[in-house]
């Protein structure tokens, strides 16, 4: 047999969770196998989210217990209403038997005589016995109206605790959810290039919302159970305690059935809301994706990988919801078993005379006040078992390594006009894997600089590095003489205007995305910029001009319209460097001249960089750097490099060549296509 089939089922189980949260957080020594990682802890935390409103806590939790209080004497007092009406009725009967008047111990003894001893017992056990006498209903209307106050009051508090719960609860989430938004912030770029977004989207929607379904379902009702299996064996205590000792015997056995199905179910959970981060995943990728997906006929291909994902995640569900759908029924049998037996016990206890038959009903009602508790928290278990594995991953989320802060005297940056300088910058996205190994060069105000080379050469590395976007690993950037990595990465980044090759806007009107460059542009400043960048040409066709409301993904214009609109979102931020990282690839030849002429006027007095792979377009950069494997191997302007015959020329010439090709493929087609 091979090593995988000799795996139990508990064994897979734990591997494959072991190995999601590798794949998650990229670390095996950050994953402790099996389980949903450590039950203990992350509960404790889950709950230490509340630290925040311990006094409300504590203060709603001793109105509970009051509450909880009172709903345990009820049956007490209940059970002597049935006594009161008991001894009343056997008192009535007996005084066929007996004159008024007779003393309790002689009738007890009197009937002991004549060989009905049980009945004796039931007499002598009664504490208000008068033969005769009937039921006292003017003590029986007292004991019904205290009953119904006390359930009155129980119900009141157990409202107030609910309600006050609820808020603490629904504010905690707030918080939790202002957490996970602030870390997202905080995260650096290299986490979204490990982690897929719909991952990410699982955690923070899916996740959080399992978590406050579990604080919902859970919180109030284990308090209030808690307190309830404490008051209730307490008043068992003090009614018989042999009967309390029949009603502890289902202790063990509820922690039997709790110990085995419960683990097994903690990292069931823990599977299933993995698999859920994946499916989730998948379904982002495809609807992301969905043009290209039609465009090469891959519907059944994607339809297929999505089937087995989600019989996957069926298969995790329904063995995480048959092993939690167990405790409940086992808890019951248990509880049903402790019935009966207190139901004997108690029966012949009251034949003896060694218990009140009122007692006995009231010691009834502790057995099922007492069982039904624990049967919640059996069943709450499965809850807070899957809300723990859900928080887990929140907090894995929580506690993922952050870029480093900014330093707290950072100095403020300098007005300059955007010089930038390389000095042997040595970066690498992983230690084994070298990318820029000695980067210098220096980029004067006003100056475009194009950066052209193969796929991988370090082209957009080198920007994001401009921007900050990675630390670098040796070296220095300066923007106008500052070091930019003692400066804050918002003042970095405030003086740089960006336009990536695929454009992102959101949801909302032109006029709001050509906003979000700089909030306190006024409408004519968005109005120049969009009417440099050529914006203001299309979007007078539209219904409603600048108030034209793009939906999510801004399917309502073309791709070089959206292009378009994040270039002049770009301009109207007024930077002193721009980035163009293949901006101009989405529009068609004619607009992307009319651009190139509005970005050369734009550019006047910036620092330009310019990421190209058509060389056509960057003829007029003052500036050309040739990469290959992260370093410069080439610089000079378009003539310059053409005269070299270096490695530019070859770029140059494939390009050329290409395109030659291509019209004499294009001529023979339709020669060969010619009526003849």
């Amino acid at each position: 047999m091979s090593a995988p089939d000799a795996l139990t089922e508990d064994e897979r189980l734990e591997l494959e969770l072991a190995e999601q949260a590798r794949q998650n957080s990229g670390d095996w020594d950050s994953v402790a196998p099996g389980k949903a990682t450590n039950f203990g802890r992350s509960f404790g935390r889950l709950i230490g989210l509340l630290r925040p409103h311990a006094v409300a806590f504590t203060l709603v939790s001793i109105l509970g217990a009051i509450g909880v209080v009172l709903a345990v004497i009820a049956p007490r007092v209940l059970g002597e209403a049935t006594n009161l009406i008991f001894e009343g009725i056997t008192s009535r009967a007996l005084g066929d038997s007996f004159p008024v008047g007779t003393s309790q111990a002689d009738v007890v003894e009197s009937l002991r005589n004549s060989g009905q001893g049980d009945m004796a017992n039931v007499v002598s056990a009664m504490q208000n016995f008068q033969v005769g006498a009937g039921v006292d209903f003017d003590r029986l209307r007292g004991v019904v109206i205290a009953v119904l106050a006390i359930y009155v009051a129980s119900s009141f508090l157990s409202w107030v605790q609910g309600f006050v719960i609820n808020i603490i609860m629904v504010r905690t989430m707030w918080r939790l959810r202002e957490s996970v938004e602030a870390k997202i912030n905080r995260l650096p770029l290299s986490y979204f290039d490990r982690v897929q977004r719909g991952e990410l989207i699982s955690r923070v929607t899916n996740d959080i919302d399992n978590i406050t379904q579990t604080m919902q379902q859970s919180l109030s009702t284990v308090v209030t159970s808690v307190l309830t299996v404490v008051g209730v064996l307490v008043m068992m205590f003090t009614i018989s305690w042999q009967l309390a000792i029949v009603a502890l015997i289902s202790l063990p056995l509820m922690a039997v059935i709790f110990g085995i199905v419960g683990p097994r179910s903690q990292k069931a959970f823990g599977i299933q809301w993995r698999k859920v981060g994946r499916l989730n995943a998948r379904v982002e990728e495809s609807f992301s994706g969905h043009a290209l997906v039609k465009v090469y006929g891959r519907e059944k291909d994607s339809r297929e990988k999505f089937e087995v994902e989600n019989q996957e995640l069926y298969e995790a569900s329904f063995r995480a919801q048959f092993l939690s759908g167990m405790i409940m029924p086992g808890m019951m049998f248990v509880g049903n078993l402790t019935y009966v037996g207190i139901a004997v016990l108690g029966g012949l206890m009251v034949a003896s005379g060694n218990l009140r038959l009122g007692d006995v009903q009231a010691f009834i009602q502790y057995s099922q006040q007492f069982t039904q508790p624990l049967s919640e928290l059996g069943g709450m278990a499965a809850v807070i078992q899957s809300g723990t594995a859900s928080a887990e991953r929140v907090f894995e989320l929580l506690d993922s390594e952050e870029q480093e802060p900014d330093a707290d005297d950072a100095p403020a940056p300098v007005d300059g006009e955007g010089v930038i300088e390389f000095e042997h910058v040595r970066f690498s996205y992983s230690p084994d894997r070298p990318l820029i190994t000695d980067l210098s060069f220096r980029v004067e105000p006003g100056q475009t600089v194009a950066i052209v080379g193969p796929t991988g050469a370090g082209k957009t590395t080198l920007v994001n590095l401009i921007m900050r976007f990675y630390e670098l690993d040796g070296g220095r950037i300066l923007l106008d003489g500052q070091d930019i990595a003692t400066l804050t990465r918002d003042a970095v980044r405030s003086r740089t205007g960006m336009v990536l090759q695929d454009p992102w806007l959101f949801a909302g009107t032109i006029r709001e995305n050509i906003r979000y460059g700089r909030a306190s542009a006024s409408d004519q400043e968005i109005l120049d910029a969009a009417t440099a960048t050529r914006v203001d040409r299309f979007v007078h066709s539209l219904p409603d001009g600048y108030d034209t409301v793009l939906d999510e993904d801004a399917s309502n214009v073309s791709a070089g319209e959206k292009q378009l609109i994040t270039i002049a979102r770009a301009f109207v931020a007024r930077p002193s460097v721009l980035i163009l990282d293949e901006a101009t690839s989405s529009v068609d030849t004619r607009t992307e001249l009319l651009l190139q002429h509005a970005m050369a006027a734009l550019r006047e007095g910036r620092t330009s960089f310019v990421i190209a792979h058509r060389l056509s377009t960057i003829r007029d950069a003052d500036l050309i750097l040739v990469m290959e494997h992260g370093d410069i191997v080439e610089k000079g302007t378009h003539a310059e490099l053409i005269e070299a015959e270096g490695a530019y020329w070859r770029l140059y010439q494939s390009q050329f060549e290409q395109a030659a090709g291509s019209e004499t493929a294009e001529a023979i087609t339709e020669e060969e296509s010619a009526p003849r």
